[in-house]
């Protein structure tokens, strides 16, 4: 591996990680999970190439759980800087719909 990355060469890497999970649609919603506010946290570890992808689900029983986090981890294996990712579902602060981006509360036609 060659020299660490720059403080802004690693939060183009998130930028990246972040841009490639608007890719993952909802498809009980046809939104993005970033838009939907699914997405807490992108953290990006250079040392390892490792991502951690914290989110949550609109709901604790959501039946899509499995087919958003496959989804996830496909397209994050596109992203030649990511050797490993791990995605953690948590709960807290829960989803609410205002965490949802002005292009989601559009797109589902919610004000």
């Amino acid at each position: 591996m060659g020299a660490a990355r720059t403080e802004e060469e690693i939060n183009d890497i998130k930028a990246t990680i972040l841009m490639a999970l608007e890719t993952v649609i909802d498809p009980e919603l046809g939104v993005d999970i970033v838009n939907l506010g699914l997405i807490y946290e992108v953290e990006y570890d250079d040392a390892t190439g490792n991502a951690e992808i914290k989110m949550t689900l609109t709901t604790m029983g959501c039946p899509l759980a499995d087919i958003l986090t496959e989804s996830i981890y496909e397209v994050l294996s596109e992203i030649p800087e990511v050797n490993q990712a791990d995605v953690k579902l948590v709960w807290y602060p829960p989803w609410t719909p205002e965490k949802m981006s002005r292009y989601a509360r559009i797109a589902l036609g919610i004000r």
